[in-house]
């Protein structure tokens, strides 16, 4: 049990730091490295229990977060939402 909550836990704050980064693609790939380094590494050593968990998880958590990170780099000045008006036509209600 006590590996499922600190699997949840870990979860929950990468979620919540996730936002926290800028446009910049470089800037981007090495936050999302930290963040998937530190969630990989806590979830690989409350897995497997050893140390030799923690460097594998926090390898591929790192490499894994900076190619996300990376590829998810919003296009500044784009539309965040988009809706429709009176007549159907497509129109953006808010901007990044």
């Amino acid at each position: 049990m006590k590996k499922v909550i600190l699997t949840v836990a870990v979860l929950a704050s990468a979620l919540s730091l996730a936002a926290c980064n800028s446009y910049d693609p470089g800037d981007r790939a090495a936050g999302g490295a930290l963040l998937g380094a530190a969630g990989g590494a806590l979830v690989g050593a409350a897995v497997t229990g050893r140390p030799g968990g923690a460097l594998a998880g926090a390898a591929i958590g790192g490499a894994s977060g900076a190619v996300v990170g990376a590829a998810t780099t919003p296009q500044p000045g784009g539309c965040a939402r988009v809706g429709y008006d009176y007549y159907g036509n497509r129109v953006c209600l808010a901007y990044y």
